[in-house]
Order: C-alpha cells, then structure tokens, then sequence
C-alpha cells in the first residue's frame, strides 16, 4: 500500500491541543491495523527546543537517539507503539540550516536560494524521509494558521498533495467554537475566519476537528459545513474532557476513523478499542487515592512536567489508585519551611531541571522525606540533590554541593565529569566547561547493570537496562566509597561500572534516585517499573499511617 499521510494544523488561537489530537488518531488508526508514524514542524526558529525555557514551549522530550524535541512526541510515543528519532521533529531553524549548508557547500550550483523551491523543497524531504515508515504518517504543523512563520510549512504540505494523489493525503485543521455563556450558544465565526485564512493559501481542510466544550449539535455542524465547504460528516466534536485517554473513543464515537479511512482510500480491520475502553474505565473508578508532591520550580507551567504528570498517574493505573499531584514551588519550601507544604503528603518526588534557583528548597523537601521515612523519588536532577542532601546530612560533608552552583567547590559531589566512555558512540568522550550548551549534555539512551536485591531490580525484574537520558553533571566517584559508607547504597551503573545511574538508602521504605528520566518511557498501558512501584510504596505509606476512622 501506497503510503498514505494525514496533515494536522490548527486555527483560531495555540494550544488547542493538536498534539493529542495526532496522537488520538494514531491509537486509533492502530486500533484498526494500522501501521502508524508521526512527524512534528515547527515554525521557531531554534534548531531544538534544547535550550528553550520551560515556561515558553514546555518540556522537552527526549528520543532513545538522544534528539532534543518537542513535548508532543510524548504524546505520539504515549497513545501508540511508535519510537520516534530526531527525523520526527524539523524545525524552521533546522531546515534553514540544512538549506544554507547546501547553499555554502555548492549544491545549488550557485542559483538564487529561496523560499520557494529550496525551503519548502527541504521541508517536502523532511516529511517523505519518515512517511514511507508506515501505512499512514501523521504530520502536526505547530503554529496557528496565520502566523507568518508557518508559510514555508503549509506551502509545503499544499504542494504534496499534488505530488502524491489527492486519495493519499488528508488534511485536517483543528480550531475552536467557542461556547459564549451570555449569548448561551457556541459561534462558529472563529472556525469560519480561520478555515478562510486556509483556504486561501491553497489548502481546503477534509476534515474539522471542533474544539468546543459541548458536543456540536446536527444544525451547528451543517452550518460550519456550509460555511467551510466540507460535508457535515467531515466535521468531527473535539469536546473537552477530564481525562485525556478518552479523547480517541470520543473520537470514534464521531466517526473520525471512518472519514480518515474514507478520504485516504484504505481498507482496514474494525477498530479494536477493548484496551482504551478498559482504561478509561480503570481511571474513572479508581480504588485508592494517593496525594504526591512534586517539588520544582516550573511549577506554574504544568506543560513542563507533561511527561512525569503522565508517568505518575500511569504508576497509579497499575495500582488501581488515582494520583493527585500537587505542585510546590521549591522557593516557598526554602522560605516557609517543609513540614506545612509537605507533611500531608504520602510521596514526595523532585524532578529535573537545571541552575540553582530553588535548589535549597528542593534540598530541605529531600531532607524531610529521608528523615520522615516518606516514600521519595528523585529523577536526574532529583539524584543528584539526594546525593548533595545525604552527604551533607549523613556523610558529614558540610559544604558538599554540584560544580553546577559553585565551580570552584571544595567538596563537589557532584560535578562535570571531564573524560567518559560513551557507549552509544563507543568513544571516550573529553567534556570542556567552554563547549556549545548542547555539547557537555549526556542525551538519549543508555545502558544500565542493576545490582540484584534492591528497589530497582525489585521494579524492573532484570538487571539490564535502556533508559533515557538528559543531563550534564554526574556523580563524583572521588566520594563513591565515603557515601557507601555512610548508607548511600549505588544500585545501578553503565556497563563499566564508571557512571553511577541509581542511588537508594537502604534504611528507608523508598527511596531512591536515578539519574535518566523513566517518564519519557512510560505509557498509559504500559506503565514505567520505577513509577509503579513508587505509587505501590505511596498507598503502603499512606495506609500505614490512616487512622481508623479516615477513608483509604
């Protein structure tokens, strides 16, 4: 079968939610027997988000190859099967890049570079470097409709529907029908404008998801159907929702699988939606309740944390418990103390991050879940402020502390290590303080050996590991044996036993520390060992500690 591609943008105003929407679609489409793919473009002019700040454009997702990406391929990796590359994420810098690489190295034979054909040509090799992966490639235009910088992109996606046959491309635009509560009814002006402002570079959307709070009454759609030039069918409810891993059922219920099946001329299996199904059901009737505290200093963004929200309550479903996450600013905790902003909670998880703000915050809220014996989860960052908290505290190493806060520490231990052996690139690799931000990062995957007998063989039942990594700083080994000493148990290393992955205090119902991120590899059906059983530890803290009377 002719590779098939389905086109997503988005209209009105941003974060309507085309990343989930994508994703949605693709559980769906494997839900039939598809085989799926996805490519995120976005219009910004940084090669990667890498270097971006949390609260402008979210977290970033890091692939097994180490790419720095957009967050949304957490949701294309979460809702289906697929492991996703670098080649998944383009954006405008990276193509230009790309272009002006060509340009000084000859390959234009000195003709005029411009944006048509040379942009909009690199970005047409960029979508057909990943669609001939699959049946079906799903491709999200970041960006809103309107923005000067999504040109070159939807001029690109107008041309491959002349290049590969109007039966094997799909586009389908979200936007939003805003439900007016004076008024007491929904407007479809918004919808009207932005499907215009598409059409008149050239594209006539197939499809129209409506973001709207309520389900789209028969007259409404017909109405955005005359307006937009689309049939009624062809416009499909995208309701708000309490829980995103309904979104592809409701998606069925409109019969979204059934156009796109239709518009792209493929025969398929019915849907098998038994698993989705059963999920959101798990979630809507959960069991227990554990309540988590998440100590950082993005927490006014959520979108920073999307991946470890997800992770946790993945943890939850495979213990039939709902996880409520409350966010706490570490600078409140270094102001007001830990016991009024932590002592109700049943976990508490620092996760990554970079630079020293709020890091003595984050390093008190430790302190407390060590001494009070509450289950604790340190990811990366959160690793290595265990480390720094326990050395102080337990090891006598008063001034321990990261190269990252004072470069010229007495005692680091936690630093920039100079010389490694890096086994995805089977080299020593020399790391200088000077180099490009990208360029000292530890990125992707990476090999672990678990020592037998502790929390984290517990969890994954094997002893060699993948896990995903984004960092700069490592474990100091110049204080692995004195932090032995004192309790720190090291339980997961590289293969050569050089890079510490995986720290636990033994006297502790949990407690442990990695330095990868686990969350980039969890999923709502499958979840993450490490935040399964930190969830388990969480409802056996709780429960050692109700009193009669309360409810569990």
């Amino acid at each position: 079968m002719k590779t098939k591609i389905i086109f997503i943008t988005g209209g009105v105003l941003s974060s309507l939610g085309k990343g989930v929407a994508a994703a949605a679609i693709g559980a769906l489409l494997e839900a039939r027997g598809l085989r799926v793919t996805f490519q995120k473009l976005d219009p910004y002019i940084n090669v990667d988000p890498g270097t971006m700040n949390p609260f402008q454009h979210g977290e970033v997702y890091v692939t097994e190859d180490g790419a720095e990406t957009d967050l949304d391929l957490g949701h294309y990796e979460r809702y289906t099967s697929v492991t996703l590359a670098q080649e998944h994420n383009f954006t405008s810098g990276r193509i230009y890049y790309n272009v002006i690489t060509k340009e000084r190295r000859g390959d234009y034979l000195g003709g005029t570079v411009q944006v048509i054909p040379h942009i909009t040509d690199e970005i047409k090799q960029s979508i057909m470097k990943v669609a001939p992966s699959a049946d079906v490639a799903i491709i999200e235009i970041g960006g809103t409709v309107g923005d000067i910088e999504s040109l070159p992109f939807l001029e690109a996606i107008r041309q491959l529907k002349g290049d590969l046959g109007k039966d094997n491309v799909c586009y389908i635009h979200l936007t939003l029908v805003p439900f007016i509560k004076t008024a007491g009814e929904v407007k479809t002006k918004p919808t009207q404008h932005s499907v215009k402002e598409l059409r008149s570079i050239g594209i006539q959307p197939d499809i129209l998801l409506c973001r709207t709070e309520k389900l789209l009454s028969q007259d409404i759609k017909a109405k955005i159907a005359l307006f937009c030039n689309v049939e009624p069918a062809a416009v499909i409810t995208a309701q708000d929702v309490d829980n995103i891993y309904k979104i592809p059922l409701l998606f069925h219920e409109e019969g979204l699988d059934d156009r796109l099946i239709e518009a792209l001329n493929i025969w398929t299996r019915a849907p098998r939606l038994e698993v989705w199904q059963n999920l959101v059901e798990r979630i809507k009737n959960p069991k227990h309740r554990v309540e988590i505290g998440i100590v950082g200093k993005y927490v006014d963004l959520r979108e920073s944390y999307k991946s470890l929200h997800e992770a946790l309550v993945h943890g939850g479903l495979a213990n039939e418990a709902q996880v409520a996450l409350t966010y706490i600013d570490s600078e409140r905790v270094e102001r007001e103390g830990p016991e009024g902003l932590l002592g109700h909670l049943h976990g508490i998880l620092v996760p990554g991050g970079f630079g020293v703000r709020g890091v003595e915050g984050k390093i008190l809220a430790i302190r407390y879940a060590r001494e009070h014996k509450i289950p604790y989860f340190g990811i990366c960052f959160g690793m290595q402020l265990a480390v720094v908290e326990f050395a102080r505290h337990v090891a006598g190493i008063a001034n321990a502390t990261s190269e990252e806060f004072d470069t010229e520490a007495a005692h680091p231990v936690i630093y920039l290590m100079r010389e490694w052996y890096d086994y995805r690139k089977d080299a020593i690799i020399r790391r200088d303080r000077a180099a490009d931000k990208g360029g000292t990062m530890r990125l992707g995957a990476y090999p672990c050996v678990v020592t037998e007998g502790s929390l984290a063989s517990a969890a994954y039942q094997e002893t060699n590991l993948m896990e995903r990594h984004r960092h700069r700083y490592e474990f100091n080994n110049q204080y692995r044996e004195q932090l032995q000493n004192a309790g720190l148990a090291i339980t997961g290393t590289s293969p050569n036993g050089e890079l510490v992955e995986i720290i636990e205090i033994g006297d502790h119902p949990w407690f442990l520390g990695c330095q990868f991120h686990p969350e980039f590899k969890s999923r709502p059906l499958a979840p993450h060992p490490l935040f399964r059983e930190y969830i388990r530890a969480c409802l056996e803290y709780k429960l050692s500690h109700v009193k009669p009377d309360e409810e569990i």
